[in-house]
Formats: structure tokens, C-alpha cells, sequence
């Protein structure tokens, strides 16, 4: 077994003895089990650290074994620049939500703690598959775990918010099913992602398979305009399912979008850059002036991580090393950022049951510890320099302006929204005097409240201060990707 598959593998094993012990008599037991299985994971991609080699964008650290051999199906495993440092976030996020929920779950312990390790086995798997058909049953497995995570310990439209998740993503991924059909037959009967990126295809073919991956890739993103889904779910989440969601699962879609589209229908992406960018540039301005309305904080975060994440597919369609190496960063420091957002709104929330924001006021009197902490992600939602929510932005935005002036204008007025909404709800629930006798009761964040948040905090400082170790291994892969691209598969 490789270092692939033990990172993927290890917290699906400890996810099934979990849900083998099965009862809230063992809770304290099962916390444990649960970190253990968590941190092994997560231990598990130490070794891939120091054996992945920089400045190679080619696949590392390959595992290859038959599976369907019938259907010529492989356990086809890889990792290169542009899912390296996702891998690490999904394993270093799994260690935090645990730890998240450590007090807060008093019911079906051993089940919520079971469906987060063997959610993040999945989505390690979908970062690492080769194979396209290994990719879908990963991609499409991941929706179990996070429909029953929803459904079991979210808020009281629980089981809408379950369904309305469920199908709006199962939906756009039957038209994905039906590509990857297409293109097996076209490569002689192979899943192999390899075989497909050279694959010489009509611009019909290629338009066609381009908006099949579309309808998979852009709502688990979620892009504009089929985002709707992403505020009921996140309202209706409980705290760990909102930082994995967004943390993890909206990468998903965004990382199809360099697996699928633009190398296999690499024609068809330059035709309808145009549109990737027009939906791009609606969810970076209009879903930001969404948020600035909301009176919720979770729905505030959840609008603010489609305008975040439009930036992402804005910098995928530019087609150059600058954009798509800042949109795989922006990625990356989404995760932490809207994580620690989320994780945060949880903090509050665990202790006046309210999300509204007119609830709050002057939290900082009262908490002083955690309103620092809530403040830093706060301003690096806002993208501040120094923090993590910069970096990826500012490297789209100037691969915008070279692109054309007015795009450029127009992500950039992003930062002014983004500063806006995140201002005014920090404005309205940390700051100024206490608000009222709820406020004053609160007390300040516990010792592993603190050992979370600071965790965040540490890494969302150093990936602003120093990105150069990301965009190093980052930088490669998207080259190789861009000249793959920059080839016609036109028949």
C-alpha cells in the first residue's frame, strides 16, 4: 500500500470501526478513536511531503493495481502540484472539525465522528484518482457522508436542506456520468485520464463533453447562477459540516474543472472562456453585494465563499501560469479562511444558540481571546495582505488586468465588497459596548477552542506571509497543464 492509498484508506478504516462501536456509552472512547484516526491521516501525508519533489509537474508517488479488469478499470492513484497541497488541507481540516466537535455532539457520537473520517477519505481519494471511473465512485461517494452529516445533526429544515444538497449535485453529475461513457468508448475502452488528454475530438464532441462536466463541476463549486443550494445547506449544517463543506467540498468541483475539462476538451475551453469568465465576474460583484445584505452570519460567509471561489474559475480561463496558479492558491487559503469563519460562527453559536447578527454586540468586552482570533480570519476573508485570503486574489487580479483592463476593475472590486460585509459584521457583533445581557454572560474560549483556532490562525498567517512553498510545487503542474491546453484536439 502506498502513501496515497494510506491517506486515503486510513480514515475510512477508523470511519467503519467507529461506526462498528456504535454507541453513545463509549463516547469518550470514540472522541479518541476518532483523533487518533484523524491525526494518522493526516500523519499519513508527513512521508508525502518529503518524498513529493518540487519543480516536477508530472505525477508522483503513482500507484497502479487492476480493479474492473473486465471494464479495464484501474486503482489508478497520482498526485502532482495542483492536488498536493489539497490532500494536506483535507487531512489537516479533518483533524480540526474533530477536535470542533469534541463537546459540542452529545448525540450518535461515534456516527458524526465515523462520516467525517470516511467524508475525508473520499475526498482525498477524488484528489488523487487517475482513473476516471475511480474518480467518479469518489466524487459521488462523498455525497453520502455529508447528506447524513446534514440530515443527522443540522438545524430544523435539516432534512430539506439534505435533499435540496443531494440532488442539485447528483443531478449535474449524471450528465458527467454520460461523458465519461462517451469517452471510454472513443479511447478504445480505457478510464485513464492519460488516454483521454489525448484524445482527438470534433469541436461538437468537445463543446458537448465541456458543458456535461459543466453541469457536474460548476454546482458542486457552486458558480452562478446554480449556487442557490449552497446558503439553505450552510444555514441548516451543523459547524463541522459548514468548515468541511467549504473547506473541502466546493474544491471538488473546481479541481474537476483542471482534471476534466480543460484538458480533455481543450477547444472547446477556449471557446467559452468567455462565459466562465462572464459567470466568473457574476459571482465574484453580484453574490458579494448578496452578502452585505444578509442579516445571518452563516448565510454572510456562505455568499462570501461563492464570490471567493468565483475567483477561482475566473483564474482558471485566463490561460496563463499566473491566473490558474493563483486560483489553485486561492483554493487552498478558501480552506482555511472559510473554515475558521465557520468554525468561529460555531464558537458563538454553541453558546447563545443564534446566528443572527443583531443578536451580538461588543463580543470583544466579554471574549477577548477568541474576538482576536475571530477578527484575523475576519480580515483575511476580506483579503488583507499578510493573510492567506491576498494571496490567491491578488495573483488573479493582476492575471486579470493583463487580460483586459476592465475584467481586472471589475474582480478587484471584490476587495471593496468583501472588505464591506466582513467589516460591517465584525463592526456589528465584536465591537462597541455590549449590546445586551446575553453578551455579558458569555465567557471566553476554552483550551481546545483555543488550540483549534490558533491552529487556523497559524496557518493562515504563514500561507500570507510565505506562500513560495505552495506556489513552487503549484507552479509546474499548471505549466505542463497550460501547454497540454494550449494544443488543439481537433480532428
Amino acid at each position: 500500500m502506498g502513501l496515497l492509498s494510506l491517506a486515503i484508506w486510513t480514515p475510512i478504516a477508523f470511519g467503519v470501526l467507529l461506526l462498528l462501536i456504535g454507541s453513545d456509552q463509549h463516547a469518550v472512547r470514540t472522541r479518541f478513536l476518532s483523533l487518533f484516526g484523524a491525526l494518522a491521516s493526516l500523519a499519513a501525508t508527513v512521508p508525502m511531503i518529503s518524498r513529493f519533489v518540487s519543480g516536477v509537474g508530472e505525477l508522483q508517488l503513482v500507484e497502479r493495481a487492476p480493479w474492473v479488469e473486465r471494464f479495464n478499470m484501474f486503482y489508478h492513484l497520482g498526485v502532482d502540484g495542483i492536488s498536493f497541497w489539497l490532500i494536506v488541507l483535507t487531512a489537516f481540516i479533518t483533524v480540526i472539525v474533530v477536535v470542533a466537535g469534541w463537546e459540542v455532539i452529545t448525540e450518535r457520537v461515534s456516527q458524526y465522528m465515523a462520516a467525517f473520517l470516511i467524508l475525508s477519505g473520499l475526498m482525498i481519494g477524488v484528489f488523487s484518482a487517475q482513473d476516471a471511473m475511480l474518480f467518479y465512485v469518489f466524487f459521488e461517494a462523498t455525497l453520502i457522508p455529508m447528506y447524513i452529516i446534514i440530515g443527522g445533526w443540522g438545524g430544523p429544515n435539516k432534512i430539506y436542506a439534505a435533499f435540496k444538497f443531494f440532488l442539485y449535485t447528483l443531478l449535474g453529475s449524471l450528465l458527467m456520468l454520460i461523458a465519461l461513457i462517451y469517452l471510454y468508448n472513443a479511447a478504445g475502452s480505457s478510464f485513464a485520464l492519460a488516454d483521454w488528454y489525448e484524445l482527438p475530438l470534433t469541436g461538437t464532441a468537445q463543446t458537448l463533453l465541456f458543458f456535461a462536466f459543466f453541469a457536474a463541476f460548476a454546482v458542486k463549486v457552486p458558480m452562478w447562477p446554480v449556487h442557490t443550494w449552497l446558503p439553505d445547506v450552510h444555514v441548516e449544517a451543523p459547524t463541522g459540516g459548514s468548515a468541511v463543506l467549504a473547506a473541502i467540498m466546493l474544491k471538488l468541483g473546481a479541481y474537476g474543472f483542471l482534471r476534466f475539462s480543460l484538458p480533455i476538451a481543450p477547444d472547446a475551453a477556449h471557446e467559452w472562456a468567455w462565459l466562465m469568465i462572464t459567470l466568473s465576474l457574476v459571482a465574484v460583484v453580484y453574490v458579494g453585494l448578496v452578502a452585505m445584505v444578509q442579516t445571518d452570519m452563516k448565510k454572510l460567509v456562505a455568499y462570501s465563499s461563492v464570490a471567493h471561489m468565483g475567483f477561482v474559475t475566473l483564474g482558471f480561463f485566463f490561460f496563463d501560469t499566473l491566473g490558474m496558479s493563483g486560483a489553485v492558491v486561492q483554493m487552498i487559503a478558501h480552506g482555511f479562511v472559510s473554515a475558521a469563519m465557520f468554525l468561529a460562527i460555531g464558537v458563538l453559536y454553541d453558546r447563545m444558540h443564534s446566528r443572527d447578527i443583531a443578536a451580538y454586540g461588543g463580543v470583544a468586552n466579554t471574549m477577548p481571546k477568541f474576538a482576536a482570533f475571530a477578527i484575523l480570519f475576519a480580515m483575511a476573508n476580506a483579503g488583507l495582505p499578510g493573510t492567506a485570503g491576498f494571496v490567491g486574489e491578488w495573483m488573479v487580479i493582476l492575471s486579470a488586468v493583463g487580460f483586459n483592463f476592465w475584467i481586472g476593475l471589475a474582480a478587484a472590486s471584490a476587495l471593496i465588497f468583501g472588505a464591506a460585509y466582513t467589516l460591517w459584521m465584525v463592526k456589528r457583533v465584536y465591537l462597541g459596548d455590549v449590546a445586551n445581557d446575553h453578551v455579558r454572560e458569555l465567557t471566553d474560549i476554552n483550551a481546545r477552542e483555543f488550540l483549534m483556532l490558533a491552529l487556523l490562525a497559524l496557518a493562515v498567517l504563514a500561507m500570507g506571509v510565505y506562500p513560495k512553498p505552495m506556489t513552487d510545487v503549484i507552479n509546474p503542474s499548471v505549466e505542463l497543464l497550460l501547454q497540454h491546453v494550449a494544443q488543439s484536439k481537433l480532428l
